[in-house]
């Protein structure tokens, strides 16, 4: 079975080069950020961290792209976030009830340091960076947003994962008292995701806390989200609580529903159409202040991250294990 056959990680994946040197003030700008986010929750707009652009280094590598950006107003009141209801605009006028300080992660599985860690000792002494990824819903609309976080791999080495690792699991904070989306059934709570092992520690894969230069807003899934730009949107699993290393796929949400509409992989594909609608084009959400959709434009493999990721799935068959 494809799951179980992992390819060698090479070390590339794993070592991640910090894409910014100017450590002072990325430092400053991840010390900003539970303050910021604070702010946001009397539904004022924080304002931006200082932070440097990608490099045309950076950008070569995947990081960064040239395409129109949408809007921080539109990143931030068009999203999905369940757990505070089902429209798009839900979770902005939501989603100010969540509590993002304190918050803290519990690590476990087959790893040699589990436990349970407050998130500033979690991003301690990391660099954040700023990476412009394309964001492609399994819906059809897409986004181009600048993302603040840490590599996800500089994070999972500190708890040591064994060699038992093939698999890691992400559970989302799930409480009515904070969030009103959950006393409907509509999801078996708590929202939970997963990653192959080497998915989750190839370079691109990002852990965000911020994004616009700002600290990431409630409904985007503050304080900690996950970024995997050559997959569908719903892998990026917000407001993370648990993390956990595993031996076996773990169960996931949406593909629990519907497998048949949502894979485990759930890497962009126009080849591979949803059931009910094709993934061939996507309706970009960017650059555009007189309406919310641009035209459609064709949808890339892997989103247009193949270069990067599609050694990954060598010799799967991607029609079955979308």
């Amino acid at each position: 079975m494809a799951r179980s056959r992992l390819p060698p990680v090479p070390e590339s994946a794993i070592t991640g080069e910090a894409v910014y040197r100017d450590r002072r003030r990325l430092l400053k700008a991840l010390a900003l950020a539970p303050a910021l986010t604070v702010a946001g929750c009397r539904g004022e707009p924080p304002p931006p961290v200082d932070v440097p652009r990608a490099t045309a280094a950076a950008r070569s590598g995947g990081f960064g792209t040239d395409e129109a950006r949408t809007r921080y107003e539109d990143a931030t009141s068009y999203n999905n976030f369940y757990e505070f209801g089902s429209g798009k605009a839900d979770p902005s006028r939501a989603a100010k009830t969540l509590v993002t300080s304190p918050w803290s992660v519990a690590v476990g599985g087959a790893c040699a340091k589990p436990g349970t860690v407050p998130l500033e000792t979690l991003l301690k002494g990391l660099v954040p960076e700023e990476r412009v990824y394309r964001m492609r819903c399994v819906e059809g609309w897409s986004m181009v947003i600048p993302w603040l976080g840490v590599p996800l791999a500089d994070v999972l080495r500190r708890f040591e994962p064994t060699s038992d690792a093939k698999f890691v699991a992400f559970t989302t904070l799930a409480d009515p008292r904070q969030m009103p989306g959950i006393r409907a059934p509509i999801i078996d709570w708590p929202y939970r995701e997963g990653l192959r092992i080497d998915e989750a520690m190839h370079p691109l894969t990002l852990l965000a806390t911020g994004m616009y230069g700002r600290a990431l807003p409630q409904q985007n899934g503050a304080p900690l989200r996950l970024v995997v730009p050559w997959k569908y949107g719903f892998k990026g699993i917000k407001s993370i609580v648990a993390i956990e290393f595993l031996r076996k796929a773990p169960p996931t949400s949406w593909n629990d529903m519907q497998p048949r509409e949502y894979g485990f992989f759930a890497n962009v594909n126009p080849a591979v159409d949803h059931p009910r609608w094709s993934q061939a084009t996507e309706r970009r959400i960017a650059g555009d202040a007189n309406r919310l959709f641009a035209d459609r434009i064709p949808t890339r493999p892997f989103n247009g991250y193949a270069d990067q990721v599609a050694s990954l799935y060598q010799g799967m068959d991607l029609a079955r294990w979308y």
